[in-house]
C-alpha cells in the first residue's frame, strides 16, 4: 500500500532521490536532509502506515524489522557503543510532520535531555 502524495512513499519508489544507509526488502534507511545531530538517519517501512500505532496494530513483525534496522544503522554509523537516540513522533501533538511512520536515529554527540522543562 502506498500513498501517492506521501514524500516517503515517493522516496521508496525512487521518484525522489535519497542517500540510502540501509535497505532490506521491507525497510529503508536514509540520511535526513536537515540533520539535527552528526548522525541523523530516518528509518521507514517501505509499506505506508500513517504512524507508529497503525504500524504496530497492522504488522507487528514489520515494526520489529524497523527497530532491528534502526539498531543496524546505529552500529553501521559507529554510534552504537557511545549511545544513540531513537525517536518516533506520532500525531500532530507529538510533532509528526510526515504522516508515514518513521524513526529518527540520532547520534554522534551528547544529545542532552529529551524534553525541556
Amino acid at each position: 500500500m502506498t500513498d501517492t502524495d506521501c514524500i516517503f512513499c515517493k522516496i521508496v519508489a525512487g521518484d525522489i532521490p535519497s542517500t540510502k544507509v540501509l535497505e532490506t526488502d521491507r525497510v529503508l534507511a536514509f540520511r535526513d536532509l536537515h540533520p539535527k545531530a552528526p548522525t541523523h538517519v530516518l528509518v521507514i517501512p517501505k509499506e505506508h502506515y500513517r504512524d507508529t500505532a497503525a504500524l504496530a496494530a497492522a504488522d507487528p513483525e514489520l515494526a520489529g524489522a524497523v527497530l532491528h534496522a534502526a539498531a543496524e544503522v546505529a552500529a553501521a554509523e559507529g554510534v552504537a557503543e557511545d549511545g544513540w537516540r531513537l525517536l518516533a513522533n506520532t500525531g500532530a501533538n507529538g510533532g509528526q510532520e510526515v504522516f508515514h511512520v518513521h524513526f529518527h536515529v540520532f547520534g554522534g554527540k551528547p544529545l542532552g535531555r529529551m524534553l525541556s522543562s
